[in-house]
């Protein structure tokens, strides 16, 4: 299993969210690339790299950021936050991404996402599933969508797509475990997809669990900020 820190950017600097609240905000460190710089030198490869302004803008926002990131680590980035066309989707990955996630869009025109995986491919193009409960929740997390957790998986699936970052809103930054059920669910439905488990993730107990249940990647956002997972508890994951 793939472990994949977060870093999540509001005006440029590190921050977590509380169950999907723009009022409910952490600052944890205001320079994302000592941050970075910290997971690569802990051995980690990966990294996953949200743009919340670009997410209620609409559009990326702090595309700076991850061309700093991109430049000065080796790390892998996935990006997302406001991608809404192909021509941002480019300039994202010129910036030094090497996946794209698309979540609110890959809900709102399926026919524009299947276009990118026609183009970049699934190794590029992730699906980003933000959910609570059944339901996906798009415009950062402000709306319910009609569409549904397994519905879209399936629908993606069918597209060519594979990897899919599901996010639990309601547990994002929050401490309190993963929704471990769901993901097994997800898992038996759909044996031939990718899931990355995203929020509530808090002990070393936990990525166990979700690497025993299949999961192909877990994030890891709060529990490093806070310390209830250090870094060199992940070595054994590495």
């Amino acid at each position: 299993m793939e472990i994949i820190p977060a870093i999540d950017l509001r005006a440029g600097q590190v921050v977590r969210l509380s169950a999907g609240d723009f009022a409910r905000q952490t600052t944890y460190a205001a320079d994302p690339l000592a941050v970075a710089q910290r997971f690569e030198a802990a051995g980690l490869r990966r990294l996953h790299l949200v743009d919340l302004d670009g997410a209620r803008a609409g559009r990326p926002v702090n595309l700076g950021v991850l061309e700093t990131l991109a430049r000065h680590t080796a790390l892998d980035i996935d990006f997302g936050g406001g991608v809404q066309a192909g021509a941002v989707a480019e300039e994202v990955f010129s910036a030094g991404a090497r996946h794209l996630t698309a979540g609110s869009l890959a809900v709102r025109d399926p026919a524009a996402v299947r276009g990118w995986l026609a183009r970049w491919g699934a190794e590029k193009i992730f699906l980003g599933a933000d959910f609570r409960g059944q339901h996906l929740l798009v415009n950062a997390w402000a709306e319910q969508s009609a569409s549904t957790l397994s519905g879209f998986v399936a629908d993606y699936l069918a597209a060519g797509g594979h990897t899919f970052v599901c996010t639990d809103v309601s547990k994002d930054g929050l401490l309190q475990g993963p929704s471990l059920a769901v993901y097994k669910e997800l898992r038996a439905q759909f044996p031939a997809a990718r899931f990355v488990a995203s929020g509530g993730v808090t002990t070393v107990a936990d990525l166990e669990a979700l690497a025993d249940a299949g999961l192909h990647g877990a994030i890891i956002g709060k529990a490093l900020y806070e310390g209830t997972i250090a870094l060199d508890d992940l070595r054994r994951f590495l």
